[in-house]
């Protein structure tokens, strides 16, 4: 019998007890500080609407990867779903990623697919060879006046600077589509569970040798001699009791409202104005257009730095935070049977198909 240790009732960690759990022969526990397992991707009904609400917001499934799309309707009916989010600028509605519609109502033009890509081309500021940070990632891509409608107020909101101060890799690309194509994923494959995410956790931790225990928070005074092997999707830093400093994450809180009806007709809605303070709306039952539902909850969404009783959600990564993750990795490279994965763990920005795959990789290898 070996006994594994599983800090985290996230995919990376529901994932990885549920392939170890196949052998009969492995004894697993699962902890999470929270009440519940499913991490950020829980999911449950509120209790005044009976709508399912995405508690920790949106989480639409997406993915190229088709193995990560079979290995996860094991646990569920995926019903498809095509996200079409909306922004508002100026008390405008436009669609978003940018798109032909996009680009023709926002300068007033008829222009073919053709005419927008040279018309594009005219505007975006080709002097920017290399750019240097995330305005001049974008505004090399479509130009100023793009840019400062559906970026900068939306983005500076969302880290909480000004986007000169963050790297260009943030923007790695910028999807501009030259037609009327308003998905906002770009992936082959898309939905949301018919049951809610909280049910697939559910069935993937079902198996008689998954012990799972809520409300423990992982500390350095855990014996962890007693396992063969540890798999760690917390936070790297708070590993290592932050001895090397704390690194940066913005979290996200939101402000609740319930109404008879329709709220705003879409479920995620985008707020580009720097003066609003809310970056997004999003309207749950818009993520179950299969269900009916008399009254609907919606939820404003704020972004701000993590502080100590935060939920992280996006690592920063500016230059000091991978000056401090450079000294942590070198740590975790001297630990035997630690293996650190995840978001949280490896200070990524990751999507939920990725934290699968790599989840999933990992437990063959295992």
């Amino acid at each position: 019998m070996k006994k594994y240790l599983i800090v985290g009732a996230g995919f990376s960690g529901a994932v990885v007890a549920e392939q170890l759990s196949k052998n009969p022969n492995n004894k697993i526990l699962v902890i999470d500080e929270r009440s519940h397992i499913g991490g950020n991707c829980y999911t449950e009904r509120d209790t005044e609407t009976n709508v399912m609400v995405h508690k920790y917001g949106p989480h639409i499934f997406n993915t190229d990867n088709v193995e990560v799309w079979n290995y996860i309707q094991q646990f569920c009916e995926m019903k498809p779903f095509i996200n079409r989010v909306k922004s508002v600028y100026n008390d405008q509605v436009y669609s978003m990623p940018i798109n032909l519609h996009t680009i023709n109502q926002f300068f007033g033009k008829t222009l073919s697919p053709n005419e927008a890509k040279d018309f594009i081309n005219q505007i975006a500021d080709t002097s920017i060879d290399t750019p240097a940070n995330f305005e001049e990632q974008a505004m090399k891509f479509i130009g100023k006046d793009l840019y400062e409608a559906f970026f900068y107020g939306y983005t500076k909101k969302q880290w909480g600077c000004e986007p000169t101060e963050l790297p260009a890799s943030i923007l790695k690309r910028l999807p501009v589509r030259f037609n009327y194509n308003d998905n906002y994923y770009a992936n082959p494959y898309q939905g949301i569970p018919k049951d809610g995410y909280t049910a697939i956790f559910e069935r993937m931790l079902d198996a008689p040798n998954i012990e799972i225990r809520l409300d423990t928070k992982f500390d350095n005074t855990w014996d962890l001699s007693e396992y063969d092997h540890v798999f760690y999707t917390g936070p790297i830093d708070a590993f290592f009791d932050y001895k090397h400093g704390k690194l940066s994450y913005r979290t996200v809180y939101f402000d609740k409202g319930v109404t008879d009806g329709d709220y705003q007709g879409n479920a995620v809605i985008n707020y580009a104005d720097p003066d609003i303070p809310y970056t997004r709306v999003h309207e749950h039952k818009h993520f179950t257009p299969w269900e009916s539902h008399d009254k609907t909850v919606y939820f404003k969404e704020y972004s701000k730095e993590t502080t100590e009783n935060d939920v992280p959600y996006y690592p920063k990564r500016l230059a000091k935070d991978m000056e401090k993750l450079a000294l942590y990795e070198a740590e975790v490279k001297k630990l035997e049977k630690i293996t650190f994965l995840g978001r949280l763990a490896t200070y990524r920005y990751m999507d939920m198909h990725h934290v699968i795959a790599e989840a999933l990789d990992l437990a063959k290898n295992i």
